[in-house]
C-alpha cells in the first residue's frame, strides 16, 4: 500500500505541474464509510436549561395522561428519537421537534436530551416544525389552524421571492392551495381553518373541547371582538351554543352593523328543532300490528286516528 501512496503522491505533483486538477491522494484512500460518516449529523446531549421553545408555537404541550406515560417510558429507555434544535445567535439552542419530548423528559427528571443540532433559518424551520407535529394523530382544530397560518405564511414569502428559474410570481399564485396540496386536504378546508384563528381565545377553547362544531365556529370568526365577548358571555350565562344557521344570521347581522347584546340573546335562546323533545318507538313493537302493504304516512295516520279515538273515549268517561 505504501509504494501505491508514494506512486499517487508523485503523479499528483506532476499533475499539479501541468495545471491539472484531481481528487486528493487522501480522498482518494478515504473509505466511503469515513466520507459517509463525516457527513452524518451528529447526536449530542443537550442540558434541557439550554433549549428553549419555538417561538409562538401553535400546538400545545400539556401533561395530560399520554405525556405522563411518555414520561415512563423516558424513565425507563430514554429518548429513542432526538430532537431537532437550531443555535441561537446570544447562545443556546431553539427548539424545532420535540417539544413533547423535551416535556417528558422533565417530568422523568432528565437534565439532558439527545438532539440533532441544524442550521435553519426562520423559514426552514417553520415548515420543519410545522410538518413534524402534523404528523400526529390526534390534532385539534386550534393547532391546525395555526400551523396552517405559520406555513402559509411562510409560503407567502417564498411566492414573494421566486427563483430565477421558476414561474410563481406573488401577483398570480396561490400560496393558501399549494400549501393545501401538501397537506393533502382542499384548499377551502385550510382557509376555514384559518378563519378559527380570528376567534377569541375561550371561544377557540370551545371548539377544541368540541362544544362548538368548526363549521359555526368559522361563521362566528367572521363577528368583530366585543360581539366575540358577548356571544361567549351569553353562552356561559344561558348554557348553549349557536347552531350553523344562527351563527350565519349572528355572521351577516354584524356585517350589516346590526348585532347587539340583547340579538344575540334573542337568537341563542331560540327552540333549535334538534332540541325538541322526540318521542321513538322501536319499529319491531308496532309493525306487526300494520299489513305489510302499509306504507309510513299510513301508519302515521292510523296511530294518529287511533290515539284520538281513545282520547275521546278517554275524555268522554271522566264527563260522566
Amino acid at each position: 500500500m505504501k509504494p501505491l501512496r508514494r506512486r499517487c503522491r508523485t503523479l499528483a505533483k506532476n499533475d499539479v505541474r501541468n495545471n491539472i486538477k484531481l481528487t486528493s491522494v487522501d480522498d482518494l484512500f478515504t473509505t466511503e464509510e469515513g466520507r459517509a460518516e463525516q457527513q452524518l449529523e451528529k447526536v449530542i446531549d443537550v442540558p434541557l436549561t439550554e433549549i428553549s421553545d419555538f417561538p409562538n408555537h401553535p400546538f400545545k404541550v400539556k401533561a395530560d395522561e399520554a405525556m405522563l406515560e411518555m414520561a415512563e417510558s423516558i424513565k425507563q429507555y430514554g429518548v429513542l428519537v432526538p430532537g431537532l434544535l437550531r443555535p441561537k445567535a446570544e447562545g443556546g439552542y431553539e427548539m424545532v421537534a420535540g417539544h413533547r419530548r423535551k416535556m417528558a423528559s422533565k417530568l422523568a427528571q432528565r437534565k439532558t436530551m439527545p438532539c440533532i443540532v441544524r442550521e435553519l433559518d426562520d423559514d426552514q424551520a417553520t415548515i420543519i416544525m410545522v410538518d413534524s407535529n402534523l404528523q400526529r394523530e390526534n390534532i385539534l382544530p386550534s393547532e391546525k389552524a395555526f400551523a396552517y397560518k405559520m406555513k402559509l405564511e411562510v409560503k407567502k414569502r417564498q411566492a414573494g421571492r421566486p427563483s430565477n428559474n421558476s414561474p410563481q410570481v406573488a401577483a398570480n399564485y396561490r400560496s393558501d392551495d399549494d400549501v393545501a396540496k401538501e397537506m393533502g386536504i382542499s384548499g377551502d378546508t385550510l382557509r376555514r381553518y384559518i378563519r378559527l384563528t380570528e376567534l377569541i381565545p375561550p371561544i377557540l377553547e370551545m371548539v377544541d373541547e368540541k362544544k362548538i362544531a368548526v363549521s359555526p365556529a368559522v361563521e362566528l370568526s367572521h363577528l368583530a371582538e366585543k360581539e366575540q365577548q358577548e356571544l361567549y358571555e351569553t353562552m356561559q350565562s344561558e348554557d348553549c351554543t349557536p347552531s350553523l344557521p344562527q351563527a350565519q344570521r349572528m355572521k351577516k347581522l354584524s356585517q350589516d352593523g346590526r348585532l347587539s347584546v340583547d340579538v344575540i340573546f334573542s337568537i341563542l335562546t331560540e327552540e333549535k328543532p334538534n332540541q325538541k323533545e322526540k318521542f321513538n318507538i322501536q319499529r319491531e313493537r308496532i309493525d306487526r300490528f300494520f299489513p305489510k302493504s302499509f306504507s309510513e304516512k299510513q301508519k302515521e295516520d292510523l296511530i294518529i286516528q287511533l290515539l284520538e279515538s281513545w282520547y275521546k273515549k278517554r275524555r268522554h268517561e271522566q264527563e260522566r
